[in-house]
């Protein structure tokens, strides 16, 4: 709502805002309590910005480039995720070094509270982003729908060129002639059909397992015999494959399509998670073997299901209810986040490892069926001819 209402760029201001505020916060905490209240702040804006990121990069991208750009958003996360394994394996090491122990304050901060420092660092990373934000230029579909018809075009010649920009700003104007822009339209045959698409996969996202390595890798790591230093050298080379295969997505998502990524990186996830509960459930789950077929999965992911899931999310609704719409599946996508990271701990102590693995296994067979036979493909085309095709229905 408050993106639809106030625009792409003043919301995701704010997200920078919150993110720098938590971070300076949770460094500086007194108490559990404060940490929780400012991480829940922490939690504000990566909700509102997981949401608004790719719909705003989708807004300003080309047809033929759109694809490729939003998955440059699943490319950032994936940066910022090895980054901060990278920061948190230094801040760690750097607590048990012998030369801290004449620097009183940074041994105390370093050494019985590194996590402050791994904390606190989100502060460079939100700061800059809240100051870059200030230089990009606002949604042109957004300022059309908001009646600023000539700063859209200002806009969008910029990005494609004048002749292109006045073909799209009659494309959009035509597209939105025919939108009621309310929550009603939610319930349109054909929109309801992409809501039920969109919340479905991005609820699977997560229930395919992927936080379950983001998240407790260590853990799993430690079950299977690696020392905590074993576990968190691990943590960085998945981190490293999952970055090196989201570009491998960037370059090929417009060119093979977002429906054949799908379904060959979905497939990769379901052979490599029921092969790694098979080797928990016979004892064998230790070497390279399982971390080998671990790198396997998030290679799987990341070049799939991880960034395919956003470009969707960006590209299937209508104009004027792209931002409530996206916040529903971003909802879904977080609620399945916040089952997940409850629920792996309690499952690996009563089910096991491998059931565990077993059951993100199962989660891939829905979406492979969703990507089969319901998802349109929507390689090379405008957001207005995707959502003609829905009203179709």
């Amino acid at each position: 709502w408050l993106s639809d209402k106030y625009g792409r760029k003043k919301v995701l201001l704010l997200t920078g805002a919150l993110f720098s505020i938590s971070a300076i916060g949770c460094a500086l905490s007194l108490s559990f309590t404060i940490l929780v209240i400012y991480r829940l702040i922490g939690g504000l804006g990566v909700g509102i910005a997981s949401m608004l990121s790719p719909l705003y990069i989708s807004e300003i991208s080309p047809p033929a480039l759109r694809g490729r750009l939003v998955t440059l958003y699943q490319f950032a996360i994936t940066i910022g995720i090895l980054c901060a394994y990278f920061v948190n394996v230094w801040l760690l090491n750097t607590s048990h070094n012998p030369g801290f122990e004449n620097l009183t304050n940074f041994h105390l901060i370093f050494k019985e509270e590194v996590w402050r420092g791994m904390l606190g660092m989100e502060a460079i990373p939100a700061l800059s982003f809240f100051i870059l934000i200030l230089f990009i230029p606002k949604s042109p579909r957004w300022l059309v729908v908001n009646g600023q018809t000539d700063q859209a075009r200002k806009v969008l010649s910029r990005l494609v060129g004048i002749k292109e920009a006045h073909s799209e700003i009659a494309e959009i104007e035509d597209t939105l002639a025919l939108e009621k822009g309310s929550w009603k339209m939610l319930l349109a045959p054909g929109i309801k059909m992409a809501v039920f698409i969109g919340v479905t996969l991005a609820v699977l996202q997560q229930f395919t397992g992927i936080d379950a390595i983001i998240y407790y890798g260590p853990r799993i790591f430690e079950e299977a015999g690696f020392g905590l230093n074993e576990a968190l050298g691990g943590q960085v080379v998945i981190g490293i494959i999952n970055v090196v295969f989201t570009v491998i997505a960037i370059f090929t998502i417009d060119i093979f399509g977002r429906k054949r990524l799908l379904l060959t990186g979905t497939a990769g996830m379901l052979i490599s998670l029921i092969v790694i509960g098979a080797l928990f459930a016979a004892g064998k789950a230790n070497g390279m073997l399982l971390l080998s077929l671990i790198l396997v999965f998030i290679a799987c992911f990341a070049f799939s299901l991880g960034p395919v899931v956003w470009v969707i999310l960006s590209e299937i609704y209508p104009t004027k209810i792209r931002g409530r719409a996206m916040s529903i599946a971003t909802i879904a996508v977080w609620i399945g986040t916040a089952i997940i990271g409850q629920l792996i701990p309690i499952s690996l102590d009563n089910l096991g490892p491998d059931i565990t693995f077993w059951i993100f296994a199962f989660f891939c067979l829905p979406t492979i069926y969703i990507g089969w036979k319901l998802l349109p493909e929507t390689k090379g085309r405008t957001l207005e001819d995707i959502e003609r095709h829905w009203l179709k229905y």
